[in-house]
């Protein structure tokens, strides 16, 4: 099955702040992301960053500011309409997966494509071409709960993916796995953003983690702190 090869536009935030009760998570934040770059977003615990991640992904609504993807404001769009679009144009790598556990590995990795109406068949045909991919032809038919963390992680990029988005977030992708496996699945995951053409965002406090990316933006007191390019990892 070939998916159409979708637009890459510019993510967007411009003047974006959000507050819960007294608390201010983001004040005033203005940022790019190209297309096709590999952003590494990190600071503190409780500095903002996952707060940014929800707001550039359409998760939550800034209070102020605007997000938006090429032309297309994000932070506009009602509730229906931005649930759409974080369907059809962005994917999402959890650190626990939140892979449905009732599921084997083809129809968790298919669902994007299912929920877009995409004939069944064609879609978990499409999930097999992925798990092959990221190596896990044999185990299409394991559930979760069979599968090891990295190996979850891998169905999770693949179920990421298959949509062909124009960008994938990942919040804390190796938070749960140890160094090797982490190691493994940021090589497995900047490579197919890559190879795919999508922006990749990436949360996290692990500076290895930030290294395969090629920017980094620093959040400190609900601001940005830092944003610079760096030295990524050799693959």
């Amino acid at each position: 099955m070939i998916i159409p090869e979708p637009p890459r536009n510019t993510l967007s935030a411009h003047n974006i702040s959000k507050s819960y009760g007294a608390v201010r998570a983001l004040a005033d934040v203005t940022l790019e992301i190209p297309p096709g770059q590999a952003v590494a977003i990190m600071g503190p615990s409780g500095s903002g960053k996952s707060t940014l991640l929800h707001c550039l992904s359409g998760i939550l609504v800034p209070d102020a500011g605007e997000v938006s993807l090429g032309g297309d404001s994000v932070s506009a769009l009602r509730d229906k309409q931005r649930s759409l679009l974080r369907r059809r144009r962005f994917g999402f790598v959890f650190q626990d997966g939140q892979l449905l556990p009732e599921l084997p590995a083809r129809e968790n990795v298919a669902l994007p494509l299912l929920l877009t109406g995409i004939p069944r068949t064609q879609a978990l045909q499409a999930a097999d071409v992925w798990l092959g991919k990221l190596g896990l032809a044999g185990m299409e038919n394991r559930r979760p709960g069979e599968l090891s963390g990295g190996q979850a992680q891998r169905v999770a990029i693949a179920r990421a993916l298959i949509h062909k988005p124009e960008v994938v977030f990942a919040d804390e992708p190796t938070g749960a796995l140890d160094q090797a496996t982490g190691h493994e699945v940021m090589q497995l995951l900047t490579a197919t953003t890559a190879r795919s053409g999508a922006s990749l965002v990436v949360v996290t406090h692990d500076d290895e983690v930030a290294r395969w990316c090629e920017r980094l933006i620093e959040i400190r007191d609900a601001m940005v702190h830092d944003d610079q390019q760096i030295s990524r990892t050799i693959r």
